[in-house]
């Protein structure tokens, strides 16, 4: 039996959609929405509806029939703190989704997209791998500060996928791989990933590397006094800690083929940034092998700015020493919304109950 699934990943300006056939892609569109169609909503709850018709006129468009759909899956948002896996999308997950904690973001819709799609037709709608997987272990969310524990949030998504890419590389149980893996896009997921689990990383916006557009970890009395100062409104801090730091901060641009045409003019400054990127990068990653106590079977490196060679060259000569590596440039997220659905229609995994896996600790949503 054929399975054909419907993957869903809305992101800020557009939304990413593709019809699976198994494992092979049959076509995907990323439905771009123009800042004036957007700019009516006032909160992205209110997008729903626009959503779910421009996923439907692109499932038209290529000629596609809703009724041969076996499942649809969205992009998982900003859950409770939950394990990985694929979860059935009910109620309570869009419930909590809605609430927009700790943040509002357009893959908060991917669940109930999903599940508009999914239910006339008579079919699941499952959510795969969402931002706010929480596998650590108890003794990562200490930070020295009781009221800000670490509350993990990454690339799960491409993070999960690439593990399991890399396993089948090495022919090996991806549960049994000790793998640090670096997540290299706008911004930067370093995560050790041991018996199947997730289980350390630094937030991609707090405690990382600095990235294209986000800060990363900073100085914390120093952010404070920048803060008290009065230079910038809290949503202008925000704003410069996730979009307008790192790189765009220091050279006015977050493409890194830019800062590379800058290097090549001879900017020594845009030379210096970019090779602080790479130290810092490298040094979370050693970071992360000592949480795996140095038994590191692979590190691999995945994202968009995995497709620079140099980049990659120049982490490999700080870093190399801990373990070879393996590089899937790119990202595969509607690949692996896809893989998590056939999994489950195909009986090689228990689609999860979301009320039934959250934390009970509340971390995440305390801590926000």
């Amino acid at each position: 039996m054929t399975f054909q699934i419907l993957s869903i990943n809305p992101g800020s300006t557009s939304t990413k959609v593709a019809w699976f056939e198994d494992d092979q892609e049959i076509w995907k569109e990323n439905v771009f929405h123009p800042v004036e169609d957007l700019a009516h909503f006032g909160h992205i709850n209110e997008q729903l509806d626009f959503r779910i018709q421009q996923v439907m006129d692109a499932v038209r468009r290529k000629g596609s029939r809703p009724e041969d759909l076996c499942a649809v899956v969205g992009r998982g948002g900003f859950t409770d703190p939950i394990p990985g896996g694929t979860y059935r999308v009910d109620e309570f997950m869009i419930e909590r989704l809605f609430q927009g904690r700790p943040w509002q973001h357009a893959a908060n819709l991917g669940a109930s997209i999903a599940k508009a799609i999914g239910d006339p037709l008579g079919i699941p709608s499952f959510i795969v791998d969402p931002v706010s997987v929480d596998e650590s272990w108890p003794i990562v969310h200490f930070t020295g500060l009781p009221e800000l524990p670490h509350c993990p949030a990454a690339h799960t998504l491409n993070v999960k996928a690439v593990i399991r890419r890399a396993a089948d590389k090495l022919e090996r149980d991806w549960r049994e791989l000790k793998a640090v893996v670096i997540h290299l896009g706008g911004g930067i997921t370093v995560c050790a990933h041991r018996d199947g689990r997730m289980v350390d990383m630094p937030t991609a916006n707090e405690f990382g590397p600095y990235s294209p557009e986000r800060s990363g970890g900073l100085p914390a009395g120093d952010l404070l006094s920048l803060i008290q100062s009065g230079r910038f409104s809290a949503a202008e801090m925000q704003k410069k800690l996730a979009g307008k730091g790192g790189l765009v901060g220091y050279l006015g641009t977050g493409d890194l083929r830019k800062v590379k045409e800058m290097i090549d003019a001879g900017d020594e400054k845009a030379s210096l940034v970019y090779r602080g990127m790479v130290l810092q990068i490298s040094k979370c990653i050693g970071a992360m092998a000592a949480t795996l106590c140095g038994e590191v079977d692979v590190l691999v490196f995945t994202g968009g700015m995995a497709k620079d060679k140099e980049l990659l060259q120049l982490i490999e000569e700080r870093v190399g020493w801990i373990a070879p590596s393996l590089v899937f440039p790119g990202e595969f997220e509607m690949e692996a919304l896809n893989e998590g659905a056939l999994r489950v229609l195909r009986g090689e995994e228990q689609a999860k109950d979301y009320r039934q896996n959250i934390n009970e600790d509340g971390r995440y949503w305390k801590c926000r």
